[in-house]
C-alpha cells in the first residue's frame, strides 16, 4: 500500500495527497504533518520506513469538504486519490492479495473550486494566467465555478492594476515571469509553471479543442499572446480537473479603454471592495450592496471594481436604475422573485464538470420557473421588454422544465447515490421497483405474522442485519421445536433453515424469506441504477442548454444589480448624476458613503454635504486645514462618487455633473512596505511618482499631504513641484490636501488652482470642527489643539505652545534654547485644575440652607457651574 502512496505522492509533489483508505482519506509524511497542524487533528502514525515511524492523519470521508476548505484557505493545494475499483474487482483481477486500484480525480486549488462548500456565495473565484510574448503581455481569467473566460493585452506598467481589478485567487505564471515581476499580492496563490508550458501553439490548441472548431476566427480578434495565455490557463485547468471541464463560456476579449482604471493604491486607499484590513464591512461594496443573490453580488462587484469609460453604457444603465426607482411596485416584485431563485450559474458548472447532485436538477428547475413569473412581471413594463427576450425560453428549455417538473420530487436529497428523487409516474419501471422496496416493510410483517402463526411462537419476529441480512429469530427456548427435522430428509416440510445460535436467541432462515429478501435487494438495487441512469440524461439535457441558461443567469443577475442600485438610490437619497465628455465635475451637497451610513449607525450626529466644483478653468483644489477636520473624509468622498457614477449609480448628493474620468488616483493615508525596504516615505514618493507620470487631462486626483516624513524644507518643496506639475502637465481635476500653507500663494501663479479649506471655529481655548469647506486658506493647522484632543499631557502640550509661538515669532529654531522649560509646566499644570473643586474650596457650608446645597450638587452634576 505504501509502495503505492508514495508512487503516485511522487506525480503531485507540490499537492498535499488525499489517500483514500476505506471510509477516511488518509496523509502520511510531511503531509501528514502539514495537515494535522492546519486542521487542528490528531498526528499519528502507521508502519516505518527505515526504521522510522511514519507520520500519519486523516479526515473522514463524509466530512472531508470542511477539512478541504481549510487547507484550500491556507494556501495548499490537495490531490484527491480515490479508489477506482471495489475490492471485489481488485480481487477478480488478482486475487485475494490484489490491492486496489487508486488514481488521482482531481487537484483542488484556489482557483479551481466548484462546490458551494468550498465557494463565497458572493464573490467571484477568479483563475488569472499570465503571459508574456517579446515585449507583449496578456492576462486571462477565468471562475471554473460559473464558466466565465476573458483576457486582456494589457502594458507591462500596468499589471498590478490589472490585477487588483480581477482580484484572482490564483494566478498561473511561468518561472521566468515570475522572477521578473515580483508582484506583491500576499491574497493570491501564485501557480509556478515551467517556461515550456507557455507555448502559443499548443495553447490554440488547448482553445479549439475546448470549443471544438477548427478556427478561433469566430470569437473575435486575438494577439498570439492573449492565445497563449488562455490556452494555458485551460491547461491548467484541464490537468487539475482530470479532463472533467465545466461548459466554458466563449473567450471574450477585454478592451483596455473599456473601463476606468483604478491602480493597486489606489483601490487599497479608497476601500473599495474590502478594507485595508481585509474585511468586507466598512468597505464601499458593503455600504451600497443590497443585491438578494449571490450572482447580483458577484456582478455588482465586477462592476465596481471596473467603472465604465463610455458614455453611452453609463448612460443605459442610469437609465434602467431610474425607471425600477420610479416603479417601488415593480422594484418590490421582482426582488422578492429574485430572492427565491437559485444560483444557476454556479448550478450548471457544478452538473456539467459532474459534481451536481439531485438539488442542482432542482434548482434548474426553480430557476427556470422564476425567470417565467418574472417574464410575466416584466411584460408589463414598457422599459421590462429589455430583459423579456434574454428571459424567454425556447422550445428546448420549456421542454427541459417541463421534464424536470415531472421528474423531480420536492427537497432532493443531495446525494445522487442516495437515489429517492425521481418522481412516482414519471418511470413505470421504477415505480414498480420502488414499490417493492417501500413494500418490504409489510411484505416481511405479513410474513412474520404467518410463521408466528404456523409455529405457535408468538414472539417470533424478523429482523435484519449487514452481515445475515433478514433473519427469523426465536428464544432459545423455541428455537429446539424449529430445529426438528429442519435439516432431516424425511420431513421435507419444515421450512425452516438454521443460521446462527446466540446465548439467548436462535436465528432460521426460509426459501420464502431468502426470495423476499432478494427480490427486496434487486429492487433496491434496480431503482437507484435507473434514478442514476436518468440523472445523467438530465445533466446531459442541460449541458446542450447551456448557453441558454447562461443567458437567463446573467440576466437574472443583472436584474438583482439595477434593483439594488434603485433600492440604494431610494433608500438613501441618492441622486442621478449627468455624464458629460468635457472636464466638469460638479457635485452638490455631497455626502461619503460609507461615513455616512457609519454615523447613522453610531450616533445621532449629521454628516456635513459639501460641494465641490472642478472645470477646465478651475482643475485644482488646494486643501488646507487641520487634521480632524474631514480633509481626507472629503478627498475620498468625492473620488468614491466618481466611480459610482460610471458603474451606473445614483450618488451620495443634491446634484451631480461629472465629465467622464478615464484614470482615478488617491495618494491618501500612510502605510510602509517593510517587506520591500521601502518605508513610509519612499511608497508616498513611489505612488506619487506613478500619479504624476500616468494621469491625463480626464483623470481624477486626490492627494493629501505630499511631503510628509522627511525635513520641512524638503517636502514643502516636494509638494509644490507636484502641484506645478499637475497644473502645467497632466491638467486633470486636482484636490490636493496639505498643510503647507506657503503652498497658498501659488494661487496667484497657476490660473486654474485655487484655495479652498476646512472650516473651524474658534472658541476660547479651543477649536470646533465644522466639517465644511469653504473658499480661501486656512492660516493655521491647530496641530497642538489636536493633540489636546488626542490625549498629550498638559506638559507637552503647554510646550509645545511655547515653541510654536517662538517659531511663528522669530522663524529661527536657535531661540528654542532660551524658552523656560518648567515654567511651561507649571503654566500646564495650573491649566488643569478643576474648576469644580476651585469652586467646591471657596463654597462654605455653613452659610448653606438645605434647599440652596441641595441646588449646588444640581448645578455641578450636570456641569453648569
Amino acid at each position: 500500500m505504501m509502495q503505492q502512496y508514495l508512487s503516485v505522492k511522487d506525480s503531485y509533489p507540490d499537492c498535499l495527497l488525499f489517500y483514500r483508505m476505506g471510509d477516511f482519506y488518509e496523509l502520511f509524511f510531511d503531509d501528514a504533518i502539514k495537515a494535522s497542524e492546519t486542521l487542528d487533528i490528531t498526528l499519528t502514525k502507521r508502519g516505518k520506513t527505515e526504521g522510522t515511524d511514519i507520520p500519519m492523519c486523516g479526515v473522514p470521508f463524509h466530512a472531508a469538504e470542511g477539512y478541504l476548505a481549510k487547507l484550500i484557505k491556507a494556501g495548499f493545494k490537495v490531490a484527491i486519490c480515490d479508489q477506482v475499483e471495489t475490492p471485489e474487482e481488485a480481487k477478480a483481477r488478482g486475487g485475494y492479495k490484489a490491492l486496489v486500484k487508486r488514481e488521482v480525480v482531481r487537484v483542488i486549488t484556489q482557483g479551481t473550486l466548484t462546490e458551494d462548500t468550498l465557494l463565497e456565495p458572493r464573490k467571484s473565484n477568479y483563475l488569472a494566467c499570465i503571459a508574456q510574448i517579446r515585449e507583449d503581455i496578456a492576462i486571462s481569467w477565468c471562475d471554473l465555478s460559473t464558466g466565465e473566460i476573458y483576457v486582456q493585452n494589457i502594458d507591462p506598467n500596468h499589471i498590478l492594476a490589472s490585477l487588483s481589478r480581477i482580484d484572482p485567487s490564483e494566478i498561473l505564471i511561468s518561472e521566468g515571469l515570475y522572477t521578473a515581476l515580483q508582484l506583491p499580492l500576499p491574497t493570491a496563490l501564485f501557480s509556478i509553471e515551467p517556461d515550456i508550458r507557455f507555448n502559443s501553439s499548443t495553447a490554440e490548441k488547448n482553445l479549439k479543442e475546448l470549443y471544438k472548431v477548427q478556427t478561433l476566427d469566430s470569437f473575435g480578434s486575438f494577439d498570439k499572446v492573449d492565445i497563449t495565455a488562455a490556452g494555458t490557463l485551460i491547461d491548467y485547468i484541464n490537468r487539475t480537473q482530470l479532463g472533467a471541464l465545466p461548459y466554458v463560456e466563449p473567450l471574450q476579449k477585454v478592451k483596455t479603454d473599456a473601463f476606468m482604471e483604478i491602480d493597486a493604491a489606489t483601490r487599497r486607499s479608497l476601500e473599495l471592495t474590502q478594507t485595508q484590513t481585509g474585511s468586507r464591512k466598512g468597505s464601499l461594496l458593503h455600504a451600497i450592496d443590497r443585491t438578494v443573490t449571490g450572482a447580483g453580488a458577484r456582478l455588482l462587484t465586477d462592476w465596481l471594481s471596473a467603472p465604465l469609460f463610455d458614455k453611452a453604457q453609463i448612460d443605459e444603465r442610469l437609465a434602467t436604475v431610474t425607471w425600477l426607482k420610479d416603479d417601488e411596485n415593480l422594484r418590490e416584485k421582482l426582488q422578492l422573485l429574485l430572492k427565491e431563485t437559485p444560483d444557476l450559474e454556479r448550478t450548471i458548472a457544478r452538473l456539467t464538470i459532474g459534481r451536481g447532485g439531485p438539488r442542482d436538477l432542482e434548482n434548474v428547475k426553480r430557476a427556470l420557473e422564476k425567470s417565467q413569473l418574472l417574464l410575466n412581471v416584466l411584460v408589463k413594463s414598457e422599459q421590462g421588454k429589455t430583459f423579456m427576450d434574454s428571459l424567454t425560453q425556447d422550445p428546448k428549455l420549456s421542454a427541459l422544465l417541463e421534464t424536470l417538473q415531472q421528474a423531480i420530487i420536492i427537497d432532493p436529497p443531495a446525494l445522487t447515490r442516495d437515489g429517492g428523487y425521481i418522481a412516482r409516474g414519471y418511470h413505470a419501471q421504477l415505480d414498480q421497483y420502488k414499490t417493492i422496496r417501500q413494500d418490504s416493510r409489510s411484505m416481511i410483517a405479513k410474513l412474520q405474522g404467518e410463521y408466528a402463526e404456523n409455529t405457535g411462537i408468538k414472539t417470533l419476529k424478523i429482523s435484519h442485519n449487514n452481515v445475515l441480512g433478514y433473519f427469523i429469530e426465536v428464544q432459545s427456548k423455541h428455537g429446539d421445536s424449529l430445529l426438528v427435522g429442519a435439516n432431516d430428509d424425511e420431513k421435507k416440510d419444515n421450512p425452516f433453515i438454521h443460521r446462527q445460535t446466540l446465548a439467548s436467541v436462535m436465528r432460521f432462515t426460509t426459501p420464502d424469506l431468502s426470495d423476499l429478501e432478494r427480490d427486496i435487494s434487486q429492487a433496491a438495487d434496480k431503482a437507484l441504477a435507473i434514478e442514476i441512469e436518468l440523472f445523467g440524461q438530465f445533466v446531459t439535457q442541460i449541458t446542450g442548454n447551456a448557453p441558454a441558461l447562461k443567458r437567463i443567469a446573467k440576466t437574472l443577475a443583472a436584474l438583482d444589480v439595477f434593483s439594488a442600485l434603485a433600492d440604494l438610490a431610494v433608500e438613501e437619497h441618492y441622486t442621478c448624476p449627468t455624464i458629460t465628455e468635457d472636464k466638469r465635475f460638479n457635485v452638490q451637497q455631497a455626502r461619503h458613503p460609507v461615513v455616512e451610513q457609519a454615523l447613522r449607525k453610531s450616533s445621532s450626529e449629521k454628516f456635513i454635504a459639501n460641494d465641490c466644483v472642478l472645470n477646465e478653468q478651475d482643475c485644482i483644489w488646494l486643501l488646507t486645514g487641520p487634521n480632524m477636520a474631514g480633509k481626507s473624509t472629503f478627498l475620498r468622498q468625492n473620488a468614491l462618487i466618481a466611480i459610482l457614477a460610471q458603474i451606473g449609480s445614483y450618488v451620495p448628493a443634491q446634484s451631480a455633473t461629472i465629465g467622464l474620468i478615464d484614470k482615478v488616483f488617491s495618494r491618501v493615508g500612510a502605510s510602509d512596505d517593510l517587506a520591500s525596504g521601502r518605508s513610509t516615505f519612499m511608497v508616498e514618493m513611489v505612488e506619487t511618482a506613478a500619479i504624476l507620470n500616468q494621469a491625463t487631462d480626464k483623470s481624477f486626483v486626490i492627494l493629501d499631504e505630499i511631503g510628509r516624513g522627511t525635513s520641512t524644507y524638503d517636502g514643502l518643496s516636494i509638494a509644490w513641484g507636484c502641484v506645478e506639475h499637475l497644473h502645467d502637465v497632466n491638467q486633470c481635476r486636482t484636490i490636493f490636501a496639505t498643510h503647507y500653507h506657503e503652498l497658498t500663494t501659488l494661487e496667484d501663479r497657476l490660473k486654474a488652482l485655487s484655495c479652498h479649506a476646512m472650516q473651524v471655529k474658534e472658541w476660547k481655548d479651543s477649536i470646533v470642527f465644522l466639517h465644511s469647506v469653504g473658499k480661501g486658506a486656512a492660516d493655521r493647522s491647530y496641530g497642538i489643539h489636536v493633540g489636546q484632543l488626542a490625549g498629550l499631557p498638559a506638559s507637552v502640550t503647554a510646550r509645545a505652545q511655547a515653541i510654536l509661538a517662538t517659531l511663528e515669532k522669530t522663524k529661527n529654531t536657535a531661540e528654542l534654547g532660551h524658552l523656560p522649560l518648567f515654567d511651561a509646566t507649571k503654566t500646564a499644570e495650573k491649566k488643569q485644575e478643576n474648576p469644580v473643586i476651585e469652586l467646591l474650596n471657596e463654597l462654605n457650608p455653613d452659610d448653606l440652607s438645605p434647599k440652596e446645597a441641595l441646588e449646588w450638587l444640581y448645578r455641578l452634576k450636570q456641569k453648569q457651574v
